[in-house]
């Protein structure tokens, strides 16, 4: 249950949020220099055996051609509305990538739709844009997994009502966007707190995921359950962090029905997908990866390995 399933109303109730800045250009983005670069507090330098690993193609052009659908926050954003200064999950994984690799990973605006049939097209080497790597994608591109993202909960700072779990939303109101994954979820959930001995949670449906904080904001409802990543980015940033909290289901990390996110690579570019791979694995073991994860509030998505065509469907 990725978040780009329900991805229009999700980016515009997040549009709003504070951003976050990198040093780099978006639009046709000349990205960050080959060399030693600053992720999110870590310095990535060049691996040299990794570098080796990539499509001769790729060596002589010095980059990576990336597709991203912008805005999408955490995952990727510009620093400015008007402006294409790019940030992002997203967006700093790649450029950690590309220290990793020695080459430029240039991102470049595209329609969600248009992502993959782009890199059919040779237009781009790869997309970084919260895809979610399923088997009916996986026909047509190569996917590395990077994260794991389902549904999350957003409750009150302080967590007033003590909420950990979805059981511990039977009996009490709780708030959603309409025509959603988490709507579903809720309505599917109320089966196991009958089980459970407790009421039914009393779902209160709202047009937009911004009207639902208002009513978490205001007491009505004493959570919402959004899509996970979007849910930690809110309680990092809105108000300064000090209006909602994220909270942590330690039997479900990723969130509820979590299914993993991948980077989609060209299948003409098998030789980059491996490179890639091997690089995301060494910013997991050495940190930089979660510390990404975790500068945007969602240290929790993150992964143990970097998998390869990891669908769950």
């Amino acid at each position: 249950m990725n978040a780009r399933f329900a991805r229009p109303a999700a980016a515009a109730a997040l549009a709003a949020a504070v951003l976050v800045s990198v040093s780099a250009c978006g639009g046709e983005d000349t990205a960050a220099p080959i060399g030693k670069v600053v992720v999110a507090g870590a310095e990535v330098v060049k691996d040299q055996k990794l570098h080796d690993l990539l499509p001769e193609k790729i060596k002589k052009a010095g980059e990576v051609r990336v597709a991203t659908d912008v805005p999408y926050p955490p995952f990727e954003m510009f620093v400015k509305e008007g402006e294409p200064t790019l940030t992002g999950l997203d967006y700093d994984l790649g450029q950690a990538l590309g220290a990793k690799l020695g080459v430029r990973f240039a991102f470049t605006p595209q329609k969600f739709d248009g992502i993959v049939p782009a890199i059919q097209a040779g237009k781009f080497d790869v997309a970084m844009s919260a895809i979610t790597d399923n088997k009916e994608r996986q026909k047509v591109v190569d996917f590395v997994d990077y994260s794991q993202s389902g549904s999350g909960i957003l409750v009150a700072e302080g967590n007033p009502s003590n909420v950990t779990t979805l059981n511990d939303l039977c009996g009490k109101k709780v708030a959603v966007q309409t025509a959603t994954n988490q709507l579903d979820l809720l309505k599917t959930h109320q089966a196991e707190c009958s089980t459970a001995g407790k009421g039914k949670i009393d779902i209160q449906t709202f047009p937009k995921d911004s009207d639902a904080q208002l009513a978490l904001r205001s007491g009505k409802v004493v959570a919402q359950v959004l899509t996970k990543p979007a849910a930690g980015w809110v309680a990092k940033t809105a108000d300064d962090g000090k209006a909602f909290d994220l909270a942590e289901d330690p039997a479900a990390p990723g969130g509820y029905n979590a299914s993993p996110n991948g980077i989609a690579v060209s299948k003409d570019l098998p030789q980059l997908t491996d490179a890639i791979q091997k690089a995301l694995q060494a910013l997991i073991d050495d940190g930089t990866a979660v510390a990404i994860y975790g500068k945007y509030g969602v240290a929790s998505i993150g992964i143990k390995e970097a998998t390869k065509n990891a669908a769950v469907d």
